[in-house]
This record gives C-alpha cells, structure tokens and sequence, in this order.
C-alpha cells in the first residue's frame, strides 16, 4: 500500500496480496495498525500531498490525481479533515514560512513515473 498509495487499491485486490480473506485482512489490519485499510491509505496519501504543496511547483488539482484522488472535492474534503485546512491555505502558510524554492512540476512528475530521481 505504501508503494501503490496513488493507484486505485480496493479492499479485495490487498487482501488477495496479502493471502487473506477480505474480512480476515480488515480486523488483522486493524489490529496491527490502529485503523483500517481505508483510513491509512487516505492518511498515506495526504501526507504525499502535503509533501507536494510544500516542495513542488504543481496546482492542488494535479496534487490531488498524483496522490491517487479521483475527485478534488474529495481531496479538499480529506485533506481539511485531517490536515485542518485546505489544501490551498497549506502551501500559502508554508511559502509564509519560508523554506526552499519548490521543484518545478514537470521535474516532479517526471520522478513520480520513473520511480526515482533522474541521474
């Protein structure tokens, strides 16, 4: 999950992965975790973003399909949700605070396909 957290993962595809039954996965999970499948991937997934809005020259939109959401108003709902504010006034607090010149987005997506930074 960690690795694929952009791509759609349903409950049946990780728990085929992990050779349990869907129901089996979901409370072994849980119990390991502290929350469900769900919650750590949607949590995974805005910690990515939260990544991207400090660090890279993308819009929210292109931010919230990188980190695997279909719907922006999903991700602005999630990321307020979990964060406290929305996406937009996240990266306008953390340019306020200052820090280093973001990547352009085209460097950004260009790693996110190959895996790993060009050499």
């Amino acid at each position: 999950m960690d690795r694929h957290y952009a791509e759609p993962l349903s409950l049946e595809f990780v728990a085929q992965q992990a050779g349990y039954s869907r129901f089996h996965f979901l409370r072994a999970f849980r119990k390991a975790y502290g929350e469900t499948p769900r919650a750590y991937l949607t949590r995974r997934r805005i910690e990515r973003a939260r990544d991207l809005l400090r660090s890279a020259n993308l819009t929210v939109t292109e931010i919230c399909h990188m980190v695997g959401f279909s719907s922006l108003g999903s991700f602005s709902d999630r990321f307020t949700e979990l964060v406290g504010c929305p996406p937009s006034q996240y990266r306008e607090d953390m340019i306020r605070k200052g820090g280093p010149p973001p990547i352009p987005g085209c460097v950004v997506m260009m790693w996110t396909r190959m895996g790993s930074p060009p050499d």
